[in-house]
């Protein structure tokens, strides 16, 4: 192994082989309590030090780096205190996620370090979005991100990829091809001869490396990251090397042949590191003896810390609260229009459409917020599939409205990445039902971020949703239910214009992912008196929309517009109706008040019925409002099946075809 000087001096060197040298010791002292019964699990990077470390040390400190589960050089190198990764490591309340996520599965926006999801691919994206902010602000800045040779073959590695080509952004990918995922080897995992060669697909610079040589690492990293500043691109870096523990210690090595460990351990990246600082007078053995018991003693400081946690005593209370962070309206802006309509604070209202009052949301959220950027397919000079944004790029620049690659995960990985670094994002998904290639991004990366280790996700997603409009079983589903059943998301569903403007406009100040479902169908048949003003109406809070006293329809979206259309053409019948408008939280004390108005509940919605938010709302109904019942709750809901193209199929698929027998059967108790 040949190291190369160049222009580095000796305390420069040294501190390469402490950092070095660090995890090593760390990881065969945690090895060691693995055995001894005292921690349950570890993943080891024995033998891939050097790409940890010399990556980190390459960056500047506040630069963010996107490492995996065997990456320990980039948390020790980023100087986090080894206690304190202990009780993380062992999760402890204490820990950097109050004992909620287990060894790497953390990041810290202090030490700029975004943790990973055992997905693997999906920390690609996030890097993009963390180098898109920077190009934005014009910072000389880069990211990076680590994958393994497995890691490769998931889309996410091709999204990442594609969209920091496209969008020409100073974003460092690095593949640590260790020869194994887990057990498969890398002839089972692809077919070109290396990996860095996929980067000429994406149309940018490679470069493949010794992964075990430090000096090469650390130089190779100096110069892409000069690279990506000056060029504003990417750069993909693979760097070779060989995982010399198990996948986890449990999985064991007995499907690696034997000569390979013989091979490899001749290229341990410290020892040869080290016997070359000898060889070079460049440091003594009795320095090196002095370095490492220092970092023994070091280590076993720290562990005895570690070893201090309290107990975890489970706090309800505090689980929930943390599952979205902090979010507060501006009195000045809200407009209570809950339960006696609307309340204009003051100023004009215009009559306008449903879309263009979602479109006046955009346009004064982009106008309050210089850190907003809209993304999404064609969203730039073409307007969006609906014409939602048309008009923006003139306005606003196509920095702030980006047309997008059909890359879906990759962007809402890009929405996360941005927040990183203090931006607010809205995501067009173009069809709600394209939300299906991003679901992972959205499910385990943007709703549990803020459980996991505080940080929040200033994200929403838009989702032009629902049928009606006779667009079959890939444009036209709803699903809300998916999004209601994740904790930490929060789902928004207007059904008026006035609704639609506040609602988006505080979707966009809440600091939470927001996913924000439009009506396809509701987009340019309802009209209403919108305030011109900048406003917001409370996300969480119901609207009673007609005061009644034989039974309660509990809706929202379009099924608003399918009740009061119902009662026009059943004066005979006095219906009370209630507009969820957010379902995700749910306001409980609107829908206990609706159901205390007529004791008779009917809940409707488009979406199927199985699994669908009317059966959740009819439990708690059941479980908490039953004194207040002279009825059997009934749903009203679309069939248990995909929704047809056909529009007569499509008719007998939608709920509204059955709502008629359904009230008949209501009334009847």
């Amino acid at each position: 192994m040949q190291f190369l000087q160049k222009d580095l001096g000796t305390d420069k060197l040294i501190e390469l082989y402490r950092n070095l040298l660090l995890p090593r010791m760390i990881e065969e002292k945690m090895l060691v309590l693995l055995r001894q019964g005292k921690i349950s699990k570890w993943f080891s990077g024995i033998g891939q030090e050097a790409i940890s470390v010399g990556a980190t040390m390459a960056l500047l400190e506040d630069e963010w780096v996107m490492p995996l589960h065997r990456n320990l050089g980039v948390f020790t190198s980023r100087k986090m205190p080894l206690h304190k990764l202990f009780k993380q490591w062992q999760g402890n309340q204490d820990g950097y996620s109050k004992g909620r996520e287990r060894s790497f599965h953390f990041g810290n926006k202090d030490h700029h370090i975004c943790g990973m999801i055992s997905h693997l691919g999906p920390q690609l994206a996030i890097a993009d979005g963390v180098a898109l902010a920077h190009k934005l602000r014009k910072e000389q800045k880069v990211s990076l991100a680590f994958t393994g040779d497995g890691g490769t073959s998931e889309g996410d590695f091709h999204e990442a990829l594609n969209t920091a080509a496209v969008w020409e952004l100073p974003v460092i990918f690095i593949i640590e091809n260790n020869g194994y995922g887990l057990s498969t080897p890398t002839s089972e995992q692809y077919r070109c001869k290396n990996l860095v060669d996929k980067a000429a697909g994406y149309g940018i610079e490679g470069v493949q490396i010794d992964g075990n040589n430090i000096l090469t690492v650390y130089d190779t990293i100096k110069g892409v990251r000069d690279y990506c500043i000056k060029n504003q691109k990417p750069y993909l870096i693979e760097c070779m090397t060989f995982r010399m523990r198990g996948h986890e210690e449990a999985s064991g090595v007995k499907y690696v042949p034997k000569n390979l460990f013989e091979e490899w351990e001749k290229k341990d990246p410290i020892k040869n590191f080290e016997s070359w600082l000898l060889r070079e007078n460049l440091v003594t053995e009795a320095e090196v003896q002095a370095i490492r018991a220092e970092i023994k003693n070091h280590i076993e400081e720290e562990l005895k810390e570690g070893f201090l946690s309290d107990p975890i005593i489970a706090d309800t209370d505090t689980e929930i609260a943390d599952v979205y962070a902090n979010s507060q309206s501006n009195p000045a802006w809200l407009i209570d229009n809950s339960d006696e309509g609307p309340v204009h604070s003051s100023g004009t209202s215009s009559e306008k459409k449903f879309i263009n009052a979602i479109s006046d949301a955009l346009e004064q959220s982009l106008q309050k917020h210089s850190n907003l950027v809209l993304m999404g397919q064609d969203i730039a000079e073409y307007g969006g599939a609906f014409k939602v944004t048309e008009g923006f790029v003139e306005k606003f620049g196509k920095e702030r409205i980006r047309n997008t690659p059909l890359c879906e995960s990759a962007i809402v990985g890009a929405t996360l990445g941005m927040s990183l670094e203090g931006y607010k994002s809205v995501m067009e998904m173009q069809f709600a039902d394209f939300a299906t290639v991003g679901f992972n991004q959205i499910i385990n990366n943007l709703a549990k971020i803020h459980y996991r280790w505080g940080q929040n996700a200033d994200v929403v997603i838009r989702m032009p949703t629902g049928g009606g409009v006779g667009a079959g079983p890939f444009h036209s589903q709803s699903n809300e239910a998916w999004f209601v059943h994740t904790p930490g998301l929060k789902v928004v569903y207007p059904s008026s214009p006035i609704d639609a403007k506040g609602l988006m406009i505080a979707a966009i100040n809440d600091p939470n992912p927001v996913m924000f479902f439009e009506h396809k169908a509701l987009y340019r048949s309802v009209s209403g008196l919108v305030p011109d003003n900048y406003y917001e109406i409370e996300i969480g809070k119901a609207k009673h929309v007609q005061e009644g006293e034989d039974l309660s329809i509990i809706t929202y979206g379009a099924g608003v517009h399918w009740a009061l259309e119902y009662v026009k053409s059943h004066p005979e019948l006095s219906i009370d109706i209630t507009d969820l408008r957010t379902l995700l939280p749910l306001d409980f004390e609107a829908i206990r008040r609706a159901v205390s108005r007529t004791g008779k509940v009917l809940i409707l919605h488009e979406d199927s019925l199985t699994g669908g938010i009317g059966g959740e709302i009819a439990a708690w109904i059941a479980e908490h409002c039953y004194t207040l019942l002279d009825a059997p709750i009934m749903r009203c809901a679309s069939l248990d099946t995909p929704i047809p193209f056909s529009i007569e199929l499509e008719k007998n698929f939608m709920a509204y075809s059955r709502l008629h027998e359904t009230i008949g059967r209501l009334m009847k108790f």
